[in-house]
């Protein structure tokens, strides 16, 4: 699951709101949770602590150099091998774990990409496909590897026809989706982790089951579903956009299904992102 939390559940005028995000979170149940925006929690570990506490998890933090951090949720009893942030210059962050499962090493990778500039989020996509790769016993090229990267990523990918949505944005927000042409969508971010070797389980796994509340996924090839704005939690520099992805090399994304949007009750109003779940035939080693 990954899920864009809004400055840390908190911004002054909603107190109630960091519970409606632990509400949507538990309702769902993930065994792997990746977290944006984790405004003070940097400065305030026990804010992270508390909120691992409330969900049953273990809690591993990133922060960025200019942003908000990152982190990835574990729970008990999956086995987290390693768990180091990524040693690079985000803007916000990113969290690398390595976890064991039945099936050998899942590589797991929790981000979020720079918010304003195209060139820059490309950059942090290399910097992810090289964290993907890297050490560990698993000497295996990138796209024969179990690797996981979820998270906001702020991009628009190529399979999408978004001419007409960011032709709705505010002019202050056009130009983040846009090449310095100021006319052409920029999805240079998103190719980058296609070439790489990544799937959009949204565009690969076909469609996916839905419940109450759940968006499922589109059929290949058709539009997968926004994850923002939501309908009641602001987000002014949206039109209707998917700027949240699920990721996996082609071994993961074999074994995943279901991937869905989670919409309606808490999530509503919880932050401006709704949150993304995928299932993995997977299990702790």
């Amino acid at each position: 699951m990954t899920y864009n939390i809004k400055n840390g559940g908190w911004d002054g005028a909603d107190p109630a709101r960091l519970d409606r995000l632990l509400r949507v979170v538990a309702e769902q149940r993930p065994d792997v949770l990746a977290l944006q925006e984790l405004r003070g929690f940097r400065r305030d570990r026990r804010r992270l602590d508390e909120v691992a506490r409330r969900l049953g998890m273990r809690a591993h933090l990133a922060g960025g150099w200019f942003g908000q951090p990152v982190a990835i949720l574990v729970r008990p009893p999956v086995e987290v091998e390693t768990a180091a942030p990524v040693r690079r210059p985000f803007h916000h962050g990113a969290q690398r774990v390595v976890l064991g499962t039945d099936r050998g090493p899942l590589t797991v990778l929790g981000t979020h990409l720079h918010p304003y500039s195209g060139r820059r989020r490309l950059r942090e996509a290399g910097w992810l496909v090289g964290a993907a790769g890297r050490g560990g016993p698993d000497r295996r090229r990138l796209p024969d590897r179990l690797v996981l990267l979820m998270g906001d990523l702020n991009s628009l990918d190529p399979g999408g026809r978004h001419a007409e949505r960011v032709a709705r944005l505010p002019a202050a927000y056009r130009g983040r989706h846009l090449l310095p042409d100021g006319r052409t969508v920029d999805t240079r971010a998103i190719a980058a982790l296609h070439r790489a070797g990544f799937v959009d389980l949204f565009r690969s796994v076909g469609e996916g089951g839905s419940g109450a509340g759940e968006r499922a996924a589109g059929q290949p090839g058709g539009e997968p579903p926004k994850t923002v704005p939501t309908s009641g939690g602001g987000g002014v520099e949206f039109t209707d956009m998917r700027l949240d992805y699920l990721f996996g090399t082609p071994p993961l994304a074999r074994l995943a299904h279901e991937p869905r949007v989670v919409t309606g009750g808490a999530a509503e109003t919880a932050s401006d992102h709704y949150p993304l779940v995928a299932d993995l035939d997977l299990r702790p080693r």
